[in-house]
């Protein structure tokens, strides 16, 4: 079954889970949403990878790689990170920071364990930026772990959430939300009027939301009809996971290989900065 046919809403008196999906294993990254399947439906939210490796193994870091008309958010769970972009920034990202780029016209970056790092863990989230901001300058944000604002058992990754507000500043209305919650905890999450977008994905433990199906496990991501209504939630075991919403992104995904824009003519003057970017990172000697 497809993501297209799978989303029909539910009349339910929780708010009903209309899609579930363990994604697809890319070594040690899991794929749980790209823009050409669920994207669509959950957009703004376009992309979301959650990846987790041991630095023993073969696995080194992601590369330097570009990206346009987007901006990308990673939620680190576990280990440090080097980081490096063509803003000019670099350093290092400790467990439980975030990494916000706006690729906007074109940004290449990349990302490898930190020295003494034995494992690595997080999520990385492409948000699709409205027509204003698909072609702006890129711009970077690191926020170290003191930095991520936090209500009851939720971290504000992005937007705002009771009196908490990311200082990431969000390109459309939408939360992004890292939540960890003790075996037997409830929580409800009462969106803001308009998020009638809204997701969640498990990295660890299993979360039940009262509609008396299965709880969502490890490594899963489950997609809510969409509506205005709370969220009830309720740990099986220790749990972790993130959580989206948002008001739905009112336009066309028109898709390069790293990128997603609004139309074809912002998408084709962010492949050009992407070259000329990628063109000056070869003569330096960045890029093989």
């Amino acid at each position: 079954m497809t993501a297209a046919t799978a989303i029909t809403p539910a009349a339910t008196a929780a708010r009903a889970i209309v899609y579930r999906t363990f994604g697809s294993q890319h070594g040690p990254i899991v794929r749980l949403m790209s823009p050409g399947d669920l994207g669509e439906f959950l957009k703004p939210f376009v992309f979301l990878d959650l990846f987790g490796f041991d630095t023993t193994g073969d696995h080194k870091g992601f590369g330097m790689h570009p990206h346009s008309g987007i901006a990308t958010l990673t939620w680190l769970i576990e280990g440090d990170t080097l980081y490096e972009d063509t803003t000019g920034e670099q350093g290092v990202l400790r467990a439980g920071g975030v990494e916000w780029m706006r690729a906007g016209n074109g940004v290449w970056h990349d990302g490898a364990p930190a020295p003494g790092t034995k494992r690595v863990q997080g999520f990385q989230l492409w948000v699709a930026l409205p027509a204003a901001e698909e072609n702006a300058p890129a711009q970077s944000i690191y926020l170290a772990p003191s930095q991520v604002p936090k209500e009851g058992p939720a971290r504000v990754l992005l937007g705002r959430y009771g009196a908490a507000q990311s200082p990431i500043p969000a390109p459309a209305p939408m939360n992004y939300l890292a939540v960890q919650l003790k075996d037997g905890e409830h929580w409800r999450y009462t969106p803001p009027a308009g998020h009638t977008v809204g997701w969640v994905a498990v990295s660890a433990g299993r979360l039940g939301t009262g509609t008396g199906g299965e709880p969502i496990g490890t490594g899963e991501l489950a997609v809510f009809e969409e509506s205005g209504a709370a969220i009830d939630f309720v740990a099986r075991g220790d749990t972790s996971f993130v959580l989206g919403s948002a008001v739905k992104h009112p336009h066309e995904l028109v898709m390069g290989h790293y990128s997603v824009h609004t139309s074809k003519a912002a998408l084709d003057q962010g492949d050009a900065e992407i070259r000329r970017i990628g063109a000056r990172l070869r003569q330096e000697g960045r890029l093989a």
